[in-house]
């Protein structure tokens, strides 16, 4: 469904229409013309900002409807999903059928199910965003009988090849994984800020304990915050 137009991007997207239609004409944001305008695919656009960290921000999701999982941290998500070091495979397949075997996941979801929607993502074009990261998930995005969303960061034994856009192989892998689009959504908005945050960096560069990343994570989130309510309490003064 078309359901965003060009000022509802701009707004999501945190930039001038100007700067919309600069993407357009360059053809680097995922844009339809009908009837002479443009419009938008809300999740299309939501992925696309999340591969690019293009902060979107996550209260612009929510609605009276969302639940208290769907509205899970993700420095929650992550404490349910698992943090993992030394993740073997040369291959990306590899990494990715290692990564599913480990990480936490509820009995009922079905992990052969869940690996091959993650090769399948893949093929459509990589998740891996550069410096070293990936962001793998489910194409739908939805993950069947998953009762709230979950990420798990898993490190790799050694850089693996991903085809990401810088090049770089993946050294650090988030894998995302939600029960409906809308709490994907919410992840990728969110992590798309927190990777922006110089001590998250830091500690995925540096592989640190799962404590520290949990605290780094958690630290970004809080800003976050604060950001979305200095933006409110702006607005609500204009």
């Amino acid at each position: 469904m078309m359901d965003l137009t060009v000022a509802d991007a701009a707004a999501l997207l945190r930039v001038s229409e100007k700067t919309i239609y600069r993407w357009i004409q360059r053809k680097a944001i995922p844009a339809y013309k009908i009837g002479g305008q443009y419009r938008f695919r809300r999740q299309e656009l939501m992925s696309w900002a999340g591969a690019r960290r293009v902060v979107v921000m996550p209260g612009s999701l929510a609605t009276p409807e969302d639940s208290g999982n769907e509205n899970l941290s993700l420095t929650e998500a992550l404490k349910l999903g698992g943090i993992y070091h030394g993740v073997a495979g040369q291959t990306k397949a590899e990494v990715l059928a290692n990564a599913v075997e480990v990480m936490r996941l509820p009995e009922q979801v079905n992990r052969t199910y869940v690996l091959r929607e993650l090769l399948v993502r893949e093929d459509l074009g990589s998740t891996g965003v550069g410096d070293g990261i990936a962001i793998p998930h489910i194409r739908t995005p939805i993950t069947p009988d998953l009762p709230h969303p979950l990420a798990a960061l898993c490190f790799t034994e050694e850089p693996v090849e991903f085809g990401a856009l810088d090049g770089k192989p993946v050294s650090a892998i988030i894998i995302l994984l939600s029960p409906n689009v809308r709490s994907h959504l919410r992840l990728v908005s969110i992590l798309s800020f927190v990777l922006r945050d110089p001590q998250v960096h830091d500690a995925l560069k540096k592989q640190v304990t799962p404590d520290e990343i949990l605290s780094a994570v958690r630290r970004a989130e809080e800003q976050l915050s604060i950001e979305q309510d200095d933006d409110g309490d702006t607005a609500a003064s204009e």
